[in-house]
């Protein structure tokens, strides 16, 4: 089972977004993924210099925020900005209790630090292999 799967309603700090708004993320985690490959075929095919390497940590810091927003049915934009959404893309509703904006915010903040830890964590693996 994938992060709250059963959950399909608004729990603040833990899921934001329904299944079509995942359905979204889900192909930003493929773009994310198939622009790493693209960007690390350029540099071995073109024998980048090294420094170039780290270019990856933008593709995969987006691949780690966009995966994790599949996996916890969590908007990031959406957990800053204090909204929610379980219908049609595009509409949004917003919670009226600063608590919950609060919880919103704060696991927002967190996937983005995970994802730009794991992107220089990948940066700096691949620049020296």
């Amino acid at each position: 089972m994938i992060g709250s799967e059963n959950t399909n309603q608004y729990i603040p700090g833990v899921c934001n977004i329904g299944k079509e708004e995942i359905k979204g993320r889900k192909k930003s985690v493929y773009f994310a993924l198939a622009l790493l490959v693209v960007v690390v075929l350029l540099i071995e095919l073109l024998h980048a210099n090294h420094l170039w390497r780290l270019i990856i940590f933008i593709p995969v810091a987006s691949f780690a925020v966009s995966f994790q927003q599949v996996y916890f049915k969590f908007c990031v934009n959406f957990g800053m900005r204090g909204v929610f959404n379980f219908g049609d893309i595009g509409k949004t509703f917003t919670s009226d209790q600063k608590e919950y904006y609060r919880k919103d915010r704060a696991k927002a903040l967190k996937m983005i630090i995970v994802g730009v830890l794991i992107g220089i964590a990948a940066a700096v693996i691949y620049y020296f292999i």
